[in-house]
């Protein structure tokens, strides 16, 4: 039986120039000599075809962010880490995307989420001379790159909504170089900027509102040193709920007097599986790859991570929590902790994603740091991980803090490691500041702001909690379905 199919289609020309073309290799050379074609060679070395038709946003999103250099932090294939479109679905499901594809807030949370910073614009809140200096900003460097929205019908090709990445402008002929990824379709081709501003200032039916750009470039340091939300399991939808309307809420219509009876009030409701909501990020290697000592990187990161884990520790507010844990009998168990992320790392590093997993056993060892002047010693958790029968050995490198004389005001008779107590401790930290501003007790109030507070803090764990209270807003933002109405406002 015949079956219908198509092979590619024409571009028209005018207005668009094939970049293959005579005239699309002139308008290239032309641009290379300008110097306005600096981002095109990082992200034609990463450029990828979208796997499905709805996956335009996807694919131009995976594309910018391999040629960012940025860490997925999660499996690809084998042990490689890497960004593709079956990962991106963190605030849409890949089968809502393709079945109707993507809106640009949704693709513009996505970007957050995946650990870029990000500047969107629809052109309601841009004018098509700002557009022009960007699209130049991001053409003569390679650290920042960026994704347009578009109606495809205004340069007369079929389909309507699409995403592609910007790869260079032409000056003299005031054109820009779209990388089409949907290239089964139409190849790379230039068009004049007047147009694809025309093409992005059209309604998207979907929203109802005007389409646009997104500017998106690295962080200049990684998100999430030593803390991360995830939002993998469905209940983080009732947890974000929870902690930005539910806790205002109790925290006012309570009695209460104390930090203990603050933090009752906050905990005894808590969502299930809030535990899996915010996690301390692990380093994983396997154990007959580990060198005796650090790498000089390990040792750098292992050494930010406990400098953030001991300003943490040094809180009051640290102190409150942990007391209040203990008191309810909530057990910190690093081992059990340890055999998850150990779990966990042996499935990123076999490229298996099966859960039959178990760990048999973890120690707890010391290895020595790199050079002279470096830490003296790290620890390791050393785990046996099964599954079918066979055995892998992993390293997690742990960052703990070290023992604290008696004399300190904070004394601590031995190292301390990552744990439920600082986790919250932080995310405690980067709840909106408004969030005790219905305690009725105004000592208290003033209290718990000043507990929560980080300004006296460095800037290092300003940032991180920062980032924290980030990702809350743009998961919020998601839950209640207003990221298309919030692209301008601030994550903070």
């Amino acid at each position: 039986m015949a079956v219908a199919s198509l092979y590619r289609r024409s571009l028209t020309s005018p207005p668009a120039i094939d970049f293959s073309s005579t005239d699309g290799k002139n308008i290239f050379k032309e641009a290379v000599q300008k110097g306005t074609m600096e981002g095109y060679f990082s992200l034609i070395s990463y450029f990828q075809t979208l796997s499905e038709p709805a996956f335009s946003g996807l694919a131009s999103l995976s594309v910018v962010l391999n040629a960012l250099s940025i860490d997925s932090d999660r499996k690809w294939k084998g042990s490689w880490r890497w960004f593709d479109e079956s990962m991106l679905d963190c605030c849409e499901s890949l089968e809502i995307v393709k079945e109707k594809g993507i809106s640009f807030g949704k693709l513009v949370c996505l970007a957050h989420c995946s650990g870029a910073k990000v500047e969107a614009f629809r052109t309601s809140h841009s004018t098509i001379d700002d557009f022009r200096k960007f699209v130049v900003a991001c053409s003569i460097s390679e650290k920042c790159h960026m994704i347009s929205s578009y109606d495809r019908g205004v340069f007369k090709q079929t389909a309507i909504s699409h995403f592609s990445p910007i790869g260079g402008y032409s000056a003299e002929r005031d054109m820009a170089l779209i990388l089409d990824v949907g290239r089964f379709k139409y190849p790379p081709h230039w068009v004049p900027l007047k147009l694809l501003w025309e093409a992005m200032d059209t309604i998207d039916q979907s929203t109802g509102k005007r389409r646009g750009f997104m500017l998106i470039s690295r962080l200049h340091k990684d998100p999430g040193l030593l803390y991360t939300l995830s939002c993998k399991d469905e209940s983080w939808i009732s947890i974000v709920k929870y902690l930005k309307e539910d806790v205002p809420r109790l925290v006012s219509s309570q009695h209460v007097d104390t930090v203990e009876k603050i933090l009752s009030v906050v905990f005894k409701s808590l969502p299930s599986n809030f535990n899996t909501f915010i996690k301390w990020v692990a380093e994983i290697r396997r154990t007959e790859d580990a060198k005796p000592n650090l790498s000089a990187e390990e040792e750098s990161r292992q050494k930010l991570k406990r400098d953030e884990l001991t300003q943490v520790h040094e809180t009051e507010l640290y102190e409150h929590v942990s007391k209040f844990l203990t008191s309810v009998g909530y057990e910190e168990n690093l081992s059990f902790a340890a055999a998850t992320a150990c779990c966990q790392g042996a499935k990123v590093l076999s490229g298996c994603s099966s859960n039959e997993y178990y760990c048999r056993e973890t120690s707890v060892k010391c290895i020595k740091g790199h050079g002279p002047s470096g830490v003296e010693e790290a620890t390791v958790i050393a785990g046996v991980v099964v599954r079918d029968g066979s055995e892998q050995e992993v390293d997690l490198l742990v960052p703990s803090t070290q023992p604290v004389s008696k004399g300190s005001e904070y004394y601590s008779p031995e190292s301390k490691y990552p744990s439920g107590s600082d986790a919250f401790t932080a995310l405690l930290m980067a709840l909106p500041p408004q969030t005790w501003f219905g305690i009725k007790d105004q000592a208290l109030q003033t209290k718990m702001k000043k507990l929560v507070s980080v300004g006296t803090f460095s800037t290092m764990h300003h940032e991180e909690v920062s980032h924290l209270r980030k990702q809350l807003i743009m998961l919020k933002r998601c839950q209640e379905n207003k990221e298309e109405e919030d692209l301008t406002a601030p994550l903070s």
